[in-house]
């Protein structure tokens, strides 16, 4: 693949990141803001400082999360859009939309749910804020780690799909990731550190809502990178048009 077609599929991962994220941004308002609001009213009942607020809540749930969502979301459309430069190919003999979408599935199950099963997501108001950078350190330790396991279970599965079969060998791939993985979070430690008395009801709230907004950026941005990559690995001849039907 020559660079000008990486070029365009770049361009074209971080339009779709963006768009995705736009429903995103939605979700999060409407499933996001709420367990948001109840971990800052816990913090504020159970903690003796109260400064001046920086920035406004009102602001915070408004202009920030979006800016927040959008720029999350270019950032990761133009890294998938590259991770699918790579895949294309190499992964089976997928077309270019499959490509695309099983790309969107791994980055969400590599670069968030899995690590996440390790590190859950805290709202931002629950924990100890000295523990902040170590607890950040691990959770992105525990991506890297996901992913390299990953991609060496992938090549694994290529490796041994000529004398065992593709079903055989991704069940055995699979197999090596899950057991790799295990022993990954079995050695790392523990980032909890949720505060007693915080409702659970609410810590789970928060947790499916980032589980939610992962999953519609990245179901979005599969489909419609697909049809832009599409697009643009098999542009239709000038002048193609599709045959009138004969009366």
């Amino acid at each position: 693949m020559n660079s000008a077609i990486v070029r365009t599929l770049l361009v074209r991962g971080m339009l779709a990141g963006i768009a995705a994220a736009l429903p995103a941004l939605v979700f999060a308002y409407l499933m996001g803001e709420g367990p948001v609001d109840a971990a800052i009213a816990f913090e504020s009942a159970n903690s003796h400082e109260h400064g001046e607020e920086l920035v406004s809540r009102t602001l915070q749930s408004t202009a920030g999360l979006a800016t927040g969502v959008l720029v999350f979301g270019v950032a990761v459309g133009g890294i998938a859009a590259l991770a699918f430069c790579f895949a294309l190919g190499r992964i089976g003999r997928f077309s270019i939309r499959a490509t695309a979408a099983l790309t969107a599935l791994g980055a969400f199950l590599l670069a968030y749910l899995v690590p996440m099963l390790k590190y859950p997501a805290n709202p931002p108001a629950v924990g100890n804020p000295d523990t902040i950078g170590k607890r950040t350190a691990l959770f992105f330790l525990m991506i890297a780690l996901t992913v390299l396991l990953g991609v060496a279970a992938t090549l694994l599965g290529r490796r041994l799909a000529p004398q065992w079969g593709n079903w055989n060998a991704s069940i055995a791939a699979g197999l090596a990731f899950t057991a790799a993985v295990s022993v990954a979070m079995v050695i790392l430690p523990s980032g909890d550190n949720t505060p007693s008395g915080f409702p659970a009801t609410d810590l789970w709230n928060f947790r499916l809502a980032s589980i939610g907004i992962q999953a519609v950026l990245w179901a979005g941005f599969g489909l419609l990178f697909g049809y832009l990559a599409e697009r643009a690995l098999e542009p239709r001849p000038v002048g193609s048009r599709v045959p009138e039907a004969v009366a």
